[in-house]
Parts: structure tokens; sequence; C-alpha cells
């Protein structure tokens, strides 16, 4: 295994005590979710750069990243749910998409990356955990929830766009 991949497994040894910290959350312990979530996060762009760097692209690193990334982002959302802050629907709407495009991925015969728009869904739901797990003043609660849920409609339109072919010769392709 590759040193960007090491470090793209190392994202989930924060998760067990970022859910510890929210089950029973203070403004202090959800202080150190917060960073522990933003150094996790943080590695997400370090093992891509590294992969890129040392030239250490592999499959298992195009598999592994954005299944490590949707586990980073579910867990936490999920506690969330638990504590009332977000509707599980949701929560739901970002799992549904995310099991699908998983799904999608494994009938395909190459392992591709990330797209722009796939990047842009991952910023933006690690952008509205953050501020979701940050134990933030009530009056930001509005803030926090409009962040939530644009990051869940970028979640379906990154989906979709993941999906649907852009030409009538990538149509073809799929249906051949």
């Amino acid at each position: 295994m590759t040193i960007p991949n090491w470090i793209t497994f190392s994202r989930l040894l924060g998760l067990p005590f970022i859910l510890y910290g929210l089950h029973n959350p203070t403004a202090q312990t959800r202080w150190i979710c917060l960073v522990i979530f933003l150094i996790a996060a943080g590695t997400d762009w370090l093992d891509g750069y590294l992969a890129r760097k040392l030239n250490q692209i592999s499959d298992l690193g195009k598999f592994l990243d954005p299944l490590v990334d949707k586990l980073l982002v579910l867990a936490p959302l999920l506690a969330l749910v638990e504590l009332g802050e977000i509707p599980a629907w949701g929560v739901f709407i970002i799992l549904a998409r995310e099991l699908a495009i998983a799904g999608w991925r494994v009938k395909q015969t190459t392992i591709t990356g990330a797209n722009i728009w796939g990047k842009l869904k991952t910023v933006s739901q690690i952008i509205a955990t953050a501020i979701l797990i940050a134990p933030l003043p009530i009056y930001w609660k509005t803030i926090t929830l409009i962040a939530f849920w644009m990051s869940a409609a970028l979640t379906i339109v990154s989906g979709l766009i993941y999906i649907i072919p852009a030409d009538k010769n990538q149509t073809e392709k799929v249906t051949n």
C-alpha cells in the first residue's frame, strides 16, 4: 500500500472520537470533534497531492478515497440526525446518492477519479458538516441548515452529472 493510501485510510481513525464526542455533546467536545474532523478532512487534500507528486496514483486509491470521504461525512451527519439538528430525510438523500453512485461504479470496467462536480460535492459536504459540528450560537442555525441543504442539492446534481452521459457518443458507448 502506498503512502497516499495509508493517509486516506488514516482518515477513518478520527471517526470513533467524533462519534463519541457527538454522542453527549458539550461546547468543548464539539470543538474537539470539529478539530478532529477538519484534520481528517485535510488529509483528503494531502493524499491526493502526494499521490500525484509521488506518482503513486492507484486503483486502490481511486476506490478508497471516495469511500472514506463518504464515511467521514455521513458518520457525523447521522450523529447530528440523532441529536435532532438535521432531518433524517436530508441525510438519506445524500446517502442514497452515494450508494447509487458506488453501485454504478462497480459496474464500470475502469476506475475513474472524481470529476469537478464530485470534488465540489465533497467540499460542500465537508464545509456543511464542519459548521454543523461546530458549537455555534443559535442565530447561526439558519446558515448551517442552508449550507446543509446546498450540499444535499450539489450531491444530487453531481450524481446526475456522473451517470448521465454528456453527449451522444458516450450514450452509445454505455448502451453498446
